[in-house]
């Protein structure tokens, strides 16, 4: 019997995909009793599956693919460039805070964007960024300044979600937003009339959120079933004109 060697690197993406469904089959969350004080999971769900959030950014950019093309700019890696881009993307840039992405290939702050190219870019993909960000209303003003007249600007916020551990002991989690809050910060900058802002949430998915229950223990119905006052999202398309 030959036994076929897999690459490393497939066998442990298969054991973590393995280790999810074994955790969501033996540690299934006690909907009906949820006075604990520790989360199911302190880290978003990414060790039972697919985090509620990145359901939700995943949606949003899907419905806004006509714009991720031409040079396109991520922050930290171009994963969704590379989702959602296909064939429309000639350039993919990445943006990193620090030189210590091998990855990045614009180094900078959105803060101090005199520092980064200007009217360069055809869009910029920015998804749970400005959380991180204590002057972000300077870093829109930096987004603005990278993009090109008739760019666009694909962004998203927390609002109904936990600390974020990793970024806090870094670079700082410093905000949580609301669709008005964050649509007056951009309205500023982009001008009203070029920007929209979509919430996604309900009181479900914003507990499942909190509590780390990841999107494959919830129905597609609860997931996208849409309450204003419970965001766990907001996002913001905003164009340069």
């Amino acid at each position: 019997m030959t036994l076929i060697k897999l690459p490393f690197k497939i066998v442990k993406k298969l054991y973590l995909q393995f280790k999810k469904i074994i955790n969501r089959i033996f540690y299934r969350p006690k909907w009906q009793n949820m006075r604990h004080l520790k989360p199911i999971s302190k880290i978003f769900g990414l060790d039972r599956g697919t985090p509620i959030d990145r359901i939700y950014t995943d949606d949003f950019l899907s419905k806004n693919t006509l714009y991720i093309q031409g040079i396109v700019c991520e922050i930290a890696d171009a994963t969704y460039t590379k989702r959602w881009g296909g064939g429309q993307v000639s350039k993919s840039e990445i943006l990193h805070y620090t030189n210590d992405n091998k990855k990045a290939t614009i180094i900078g702050d959105l803060t101090k964007y005199q520092n980064l190219p200007k009217d360069y870019l055809d869009c910029l993909i920015c998804t749970f960024t400005l959380n991180f960000i204590d002057d972000y209303q300077k870093a829109i003003e930096g987004i603005y300044s990278m993009l090109k007249t008739g760019g666009a600007a694909l962004i998203t916020v927390a609002g109904l979600i936990q600390i974020s551990r990793y970024d806090y002991q870094r670079w700082g989690d410093y905000h949580r937003f609301t669709d008005m809050g964050i649509k007056n910060a951009f309205s500023k900058v982009f001008g009203e009339d070029n920007i929209e802002v979509s919430t996604y949430g309900n009181v479900l998915s914003a507990i499942a959120e909190l509590q780390g229950i990841c999107a494959e223990e919830l129905t597609r119905e609860e997931v996208f079933y849409h309450d204003e006052d419970y965001q766990v999202v907001i996002c913001i398309k905003a164009l340069k004109k």
